[in-house]
């Protein structure tokens, strides 16, 4: 899928999760109806979801609302790309996972990553979202300005 056909995709899948979610208030709801709209947008999204910040271990994510496998129940910030993206509160591309280092292999077909922090309105870290795809290099700057608009509002 080219650029211009992802930014299209990107957009379409605001505007379903936009209509879905208004008027909605709960964040659990608000990220599950996120992870599968998204999850389903993208035949290269192998894994989609949140780990949140834990209000308990506030330097640990524990898994949140996602589609896919079975997930890794917690990251430390600083370990793995959604740890990196966490600790860093920006988003990281990662074209071949296992060029990564320290990275964490919950699935042993993911290929390539994106992770986007995502904050609420007081611009405070609550989670990550995390995409895994099962082929390398699936995720570019599209990616990155699409999931980041959508991921903006995820708080709301």
């Amino acid at each position: 899928m080219n650029q211009p056909e992802k930014t299209a995709r990107y957009a379409e899948a605001e505007k379903e999760i936009a209509a879905v979610l208004e008027g909605e208030t709960n964040l659990v709801a608000r990220m599950a109806t996120i992870a599968t709209i998204l999850h389903h947008a993208f035949d290269h999204y192998l894994w989609t979801g949140f780990y949140l910040v834990d209000p308990e271990k506030p330097d640990d994510l524990v898994i949140g609302p996602y589609q896919g496998a079975l997930g890794c129940l917690r990251i430390p910030f600083g370990k793995g790309v959604c740890g990196t993206a966490a600790a860093r509160r920006e988003t990281v591309i990662v074209g071949d996972v296992h060029e990564f280092p320290g990275h964490i292999a919950c699935d042993a077909r993911s290929q390539s990553e994106i992770v986007v922090p995502t904050f609420d309105r007081q611009g405070r870290l609550i989670a990550v979202f995390d995409v895994d795809s099962d082929r390398k290099a699936m995720f570019d700057e599209a990616d990155k300005t699409g999931l980041e608009r959508i991921l903006k509002g995820a708080a709301s």
